[in-house]
């Protein structure tokens, strides 16, 4: 019989399902990237998830997000956890609370992979200094307008935040998803083999880069 990741075994063979269970990672941001993201991660293999976030569901993330009204008032960390054991089985470690300086290094540490989808420059800040002095293995995601970005740490520059209220700004849901394709994949190929590749897509055009930023 068939088992729940057959399609994608047959695809990536199974040494790699087993190094994808086997990955501790750690996502920072449980929003429009980090619950999709989350929920793609969970359904390829991995097993050892951490989050971290400390907001609660609101209305306005029901169309880019993972949640659905009956969660609106939830922790984010808490509805995503119960999603993605009824989904998969698979148990998430869920940290409601905010990331700072004090617990940065206890909830991070540990890990082979942290993964940044914060949305504000503070928390990306604090994501990568940790990361740095612990040498850990970090990846960013990141949205503006009709662009998003997967980047790893070694070429990462944190960008200032937008002017104003950071959820009141225009955001395609298809903008998320293709961000976390390209993010579930760059996971993937890292886990399984090493590779470290980062990309930039544009949602107009459609158009997929390797990353050619400074």
């Amino acid at each position: 019989m068939a088992g729940k990741f057959h399609h994608e075994q047959l695809f990536r063979v199974a040494q790699q399902i087993t190094k994808l269970a086997a990955a501790r990672v750690v996502l920072c941001g449980a929003g429009a990237v980090g619950s999709n993201l989350a929920d793609n991660l969970v359904r390829q293999g991995i097993a050892r998830l951490r989050v971290i976030d400390h907001d609660c569901v609101e209305e306005h993330n029901i169309s880019t997000q993972l949640y659905g009204e009956s969660e609106i008032g939830v922790g984010k960390v808490e509805a995503l956890r119960a999603r993605l054991f009824r989904a998969t089985g698979v148990e998430i470690d869920d940290v409601h609370k905010e990331l700072t300086e004090r617990n940065a290094r206890q909830v991070l540490k540990e890990s082979d992979l942290v993964i940044d989808t914060f949305d504000n420059a503070r928390s990306r800040r604090l994501v990568q200094d940790q990361c740095r002095a612990d040498a850990l293995q970090c990846l960013h995601i990141g949205l503006y307008a009709d662009y998003c970005e997967v980047v790893w740490d070694e070429r990462y520059r944190v960008p200032r935040d937008v002017a104003g209220d950071v959820c009141d700004y225009p955001l395609a849901r298809n903008l998320v998803l293709l961000a976390v394709a390209i993010a579930s994949e760059a996971v993937v190929r890292f886990v399984a083999s090493g590779s470290r590749e980062s990309f930039s897509a544009t949602l107009a055009d459609l158009n997929i880069q390797t990353w050619s930023g400074g």
